[in-house]
């Protein structure tokens, strides 16, 4: 038994892809000591499968060595440590794949699985259906499916995964059509690029009896609203959902629609579509095939915005809450170290891994290491292109959450008026600043936290101008916020 023990851990090893030089040695030794910790949680089970066979302690069970294995510095009773969680090759992934990698979650005695997803559908139903104890996800899933929009469930997200990380990528026959209306400044289109540069483009389209075609993720994603948002702001129509056009094209000057994020690229070049946003590293992609240029990123948009999240169903988390909490802490942890100076090159290595995003390191560390490039040629320092802890980037914020509503019914999606009550008793049942709070407590007692990396709030962030048209945003006034808009729903309840 201890062989096929042995063989199914060699089976399990990492294949090698292109890692930077500097992180060959590092990988090689994490991956000797997991290869360690799992042999001891294996040469524990089986002692205890044998002490059972011989008459001894029935107490004693596999997941009895789980926690007892590894010297797990968390204290919690793990109610369910073996688990499996899913995510889509992107590199805000990553506190998920830092986790593993680095062994955060065997500290808090889980052993978890992470599986590749085909598109965010397919992670939703299967979190949905217990086949996924959770999963990296994009925000606006659970608060759909807790708001009534697509399929409705129970979701649950006590972690927040990251800040930032999109952009926006046209053609390279869009962008030498958009060129001339962008402001330059010593030859270099000075940024951020607003949509207005793109309108005599659209509208030429337009004119000429063509659809103009651009690509989002998911209907529910940051980066449909993001990208609305952007045309917008320009006066630029990007369609309306209404019970007979699900998929939110009513009216529209720009046509969009879903587009799996690894094939973003590869549609771009077919001529399918003519732009996109996207996460990286396939704003990057482009860049690097040359067939494409990144106008704006998500930054830009909104300056430190929310991206992903990491969603359990509600029923997960009431079952198991210990389990819960040693997730959250684990990804907490994950989240600082990917912030902590000199680190990124390492996690570079570990993403371009196949079983991770598995795109080149060069193309992934475009973004990840503190820079962007724009045009072939044009990179620019972006430090806070990738945020996963700083500005509290892990804390599930309200007022995050409800921004996410109030872009759901100023499009469309959400289809009747709802008073101000509704956006915050909504977001409090999906969102759930209390399970992190306790999984950074703990931290902050085993000294792997700092006090001050936990925020003092009542949950809503402070009223915020950063967005690329200069509205106020005040998560506490959704309505008031709704109604500044001049294209999109209007909601006169109080």
């Amino acid at each position: 038994m201890m062989a096929i023990a042995l063989r199914v851990i060699n089976g399990n090893a990492k294949s090698n892809f292109p890692i930077p030089s500097a992180t060959n040695t590092y990988l090689s030794n994490i991956k000797m000591i997991h290869k360690m910790k799992k042999l001891s949680l294996i040469y524990l089970g089986l002692l205890a499968m044998f002490l059972t066979a011989c008459g001894g302690n029935p107490k004693v069970s596999t997941e009895d060595t789980a926690q007892a294995s590894v010297g797990s510095s968390s204290s919690l009773a793990i109610e369910k440590p073996q688990l499996t969680f899913g995510f889509i090759k992107l590199t805000d992934m990553a506190p998920l794949a830092i986790a593993k990698e680095l062994g955060f979650f065997e500290d808090e005695g889980l052993y978890v699985t992470i599986e590749a997803q085909s598109n965010w559908k397919n992670v939703l139903d299967r979190v949905i259906d217990g086949q996924l104890d959770g999963s990296h996800m994009l925000a606006g899933q659970p608060i759909a499916a807790g708001a009534g929009f697509g399929r409705q469930a129970e979701l649950v997200t006590p972690f927040s995964m990251d800040l930032n990380g999109n952009g926006i990528t046209v053609s390279n026959e869009v962008w030498s059509q958009m060129k001339p209306h962008v402001p330059m400044d010593g030859g270099k289109p000075t940024h951020p690029i607003t949509a207005d540069a793109i309108k005599p483009v659209v509208e030429s389209y337009k004119n000429d009896g063509k659809p103009f075609k651009m690509g989002m993720v998911f209907p529910v994603s940051t980066h449909n609203y993001e990208i609305r948002y952007w045309l917008a702001a320009a006066g630029i129509h990007p369609g309306m959902y209404t019970a007979d056009n699900i998929q939110g094209q009513v009216d529209a000057d720009v046509l969009l629609s879903v587009t799996p994020p690894p094939q973003m690229p590869a549609t771009l070049e077919a001529g399918t579509i003519y732009g996109y946003c996207v996460g990286e590293p396939w704003n990057q992609q482009a860049v690097f095939k040359g067939i494409g240029v990144p106008v704006t990123t998500n930054y830009d948009i909104w300056k430190n915005n929310p991206e992903k999240v990491f969603v359990m169903t509600k029923s997960f988390v009431e079952k198991y809450p210990n389990t819960a909490t040693a997730v959250t802490k684990a990804l907490i942890r994950a989240g600082k170290w990917l912030d902590t100076p000199g680190n990124r090159p390492q996690a570079v290595g570990i993403l371009s891994q196949s079983e991770y995003v598995g795109a080149d390191s060069v193309v992934i560390a475009n973004s990840m290491t503190g820079t962007f490039e724009f045009e072939k040629g044009d990179k620019r320092s972006m430090p806070d292109f990738n945020v996963f802890f700083r500005y509290n980037a892990t804390y599930p914020f309200y007022s995050d959450g409800i921004w996410f509503l109030t872009q759901m019914r100023r499009w469309g999606q959400i289809p009747e008026s709802k008073p101000d009550s509704w956006y915050h008793e909504t977001i409090k049942e999906i969102y759930r600043p209390d399970i992190w709070k306790i999984a950074a407590e703990a931290l902050v007692a085993e000294g792997k936290l700092e006090t001050s990396d936990i925020p003092e709030t009542d949950g809503y962030k402070p009223a915020t101008a950063d967005f690329i048209d200069g509205k106020n945003y005040d998560g506490k006034d959704p309505l008031g916020y709704i109604n500044s808009f001049k294209i999109g729903n209007k909601d006169n309840v109080q």
